[in-house]
């Protein structure tokens, strides 16, 4: 097949079965350079299920997308009890990722989690409401709601079916999308950092070290906290960020910079044990 997308040749094989192949006319196979037009030429209204499911993947294999939508949508509506319904559902949630409907992706997802909790497809359906979700994610400046909700889907994914051949891509959308969170602390911090509003900076440059400590985000985090710190005047918390920064990034540029505005006052990094900065740390990822 010439089909290949998100689903592994695995996942593919197991929704299309062998049906497809010994039922769709060889005539199918040849490429066509029309628009998305039905291949197949017949009533998406009064075909039995198979037939139409048939038509949908011969629809999908040539990219006709919407037409492929159309015929799995139609098994849903006429033949909503058959086992049919049930693997065009799953398909019906690709498709629409596929076309960039990701609310109807999510919607269709979570109703086949609902309806099929338990079947070999449960998985797929997961990882598609993740991706769906995925893609809704928008730059750190504005309500990262997404990024939340994409944490949650791909983590069921990770937990739920820890076997399936999604948890290694769920696992880099969760980190894509912790990412996201701690820029968008960040964000604010650094918001409230240029208008000399201190301890609400603070507040957030901790969250990220407390909360992101994985991210790509917690070098800047330290750096600010030695600078929000070190402008209110209190001098062992600002060195105490430095030493943290500078023993996990010491080749950090962050960390060149706190070392020198501590240096314009004689002051060095010096790590304060009783500090919260201490205790988060020691479970940074460069600890």
């Amino acid at each position: 097949m010439k089909f290949a997308g998100i689903v592994g040749a695995k996942h593919w094989t197991r929704i299309a079965c062998v049906a497809f192949l010994s039922t769709v006319p060889l005539a199918l196979t040849a490429c066509q350079s029309d628009p998305d037009i039905d291949i197949t030429k017949l009533s998406a209204e009064t075909d039995p299920p198979d037939v139409l499911y048939n038509q949908g993947l011969a629809n999908l294999n040539a990219g006709n997308v919407s037409e492929a939508s159309r015929k799995f949508a139609a098994i849903d509506r006429q033949h909503p009890f058959s086992e049919y319904a049930r693997k065009a559902l799953v398909m019906s949630a690709f498709v629409n990722y596929r076309q960039g409907a990701n609310q109807e992706a999510i919607t269709a997802g979570q109703r086949y989690l609902k309806l099929y909790p338990e079947s070999e497809d449960a998985a797929y359906a997961q990882y598609i409401v993740g991706l769906a979700y995925a893609k809704q994610i928008p730059s750190v400046t504005q309500d990262q709601r997404p990024a939340t909700q994409t944490i949650e889907a791909m983590q069921a994914v990770v937990t739920k079916y820890p076997d399936s051949e999604y948890v290694e891509d769920a696992q880099t959308k969760i980190r894509f999308a912790r990412d996201q969170l701690a820029g968008k602390e960040m964000q604010v911090g650094r918001y409230y950092l240029e208008r000399k509003e201190y301890l609400a900076a603070i507040k957030r440059f901790r969250t990220v070290v407390e909360q992101y400590g994985t991210t790509n985000q917690v070098e800047e985090a330290l750096a600010r906290l030695v600078e929000s710190y070190y402008a209110m005047g209190i001098a062992s918390e600002a060195q105490t960020a430095a030493a943290v920064l500078g023993h996990n990034y010491p080749d950090s540029e962050w960390y060149a910079d706190s070392y020198k505005l501590l240096q314009s006052k004689g002051l060095e990094p010096r790590e304060n044990a009783g500090s919260w900065i201490s205790r988060a740390g020691k479970a940074l990822i460069g600890a």
